[in-house]
């Protein structure tokens, strides 16, 4: 059993078209998310699986490893599994997906992932979440919320505020959920047989497909807040944080 780290890289953006080549501190995000991954201790290797030819061109003279994939996937998981059969990866491996929109990303945070399929081998997938700080971060729905069961599994993912408070009494720890999932290799090509569900097709969260056919995905809560780019605005405040 190996790990292996893919960060899918899909081109088109429909609200940042041209993502993951937009440049940050002068150069491209995808190139800042690669050689953080590459920093990680348990990864065996980190390939970009693309399907533009101008985002493995920028990847490879990076001196980074990527790969060309089919330009009709879905979401990322679907790209994800494509490459993994293009690397012919074993059934046992466990595949890290790292999103291609966090060029914050903290190398730790890999290991906090992928630690609770190592302790529990019927788990098929693992993903993150840290606790809201930021009352702006509630109600943004760039930024998915999710609960947990008493297990450390995800309950349900939203793009709304979940759960909902009503007073009296405490106040809920609010997750905001890192889109860093690690499986299998064996359910990932389960996954990819699965039809898209209502409440993935509602919220646009693929993860929810997993959770609607019921299977677990156990979630860490870390530390490490790892911020995505979404927006032009997105960008600007990454570049003032890799500034500080």
């Amino acid at each position: 059993m190996k790990i292996y780290g893919i960060i899918p890289a899909r081109y088109g953006s429909t609200r940042l078209p041209g993502k993951p080549l937009a440049l940050i501190a002068g150069r491209p995000m995808i190139v800042h998310v690669y050689e953080r991954a590459r920093k990680s201790k348990i990864l065996e290797k980190v390939i970009v699986a693309t399907d533009d030819e101008r985002i493995k061109k920028t990847v490879k003279e990076a001196g980074g490893e990527a790969i060309l994939t089919a330009k009709n996937h879905t979401c990322g998981t679907e790209r994800i599994a494509e490459a993994a059969d293009i690397l012919r990866l074993s059934p046992d491996d466990i595949i890290v997906n790292i999103q291609a929109d966090q060029p914050l990303l903290e190398p730790a945070v890999i290991e906090e992932l992928v630690k609770p399929l190592l302790l529990n081998t019927d788990l098929p997938m693992a993903t993150v979440a840290v606790p809201i700080e930021r009352e702006e971060e509630k109600h943004d729905p760039n930024r998915v919320k999710v609960v947990l069961n008493r297990k450390g599994q995800a309950i349900y993912f939203s793009r709304s505020l979940i759960p909902f408070y009503r007073p009296p009494g405490p106040s809920p720890t609010y997750l905001r959920h890192i889109g860093l999932y690690a499986y299998r290799k064996e359910f990932l090509d389960t996954f990819v047989r699965l039809k898209p569900g209502e409440l993935e097709q509602a919220e646009k969260l693929e993860q929810l497909r997993v959770l609607e056919y019921g299977y677990p995905i156990a979630v860490s809560i870390t530390k490490y807040d790892c911020p995505e780019v979404d927006t032009p605005e997105d960008l600007e405040k990454i570049e003032k944080l890799l500034a500080k």
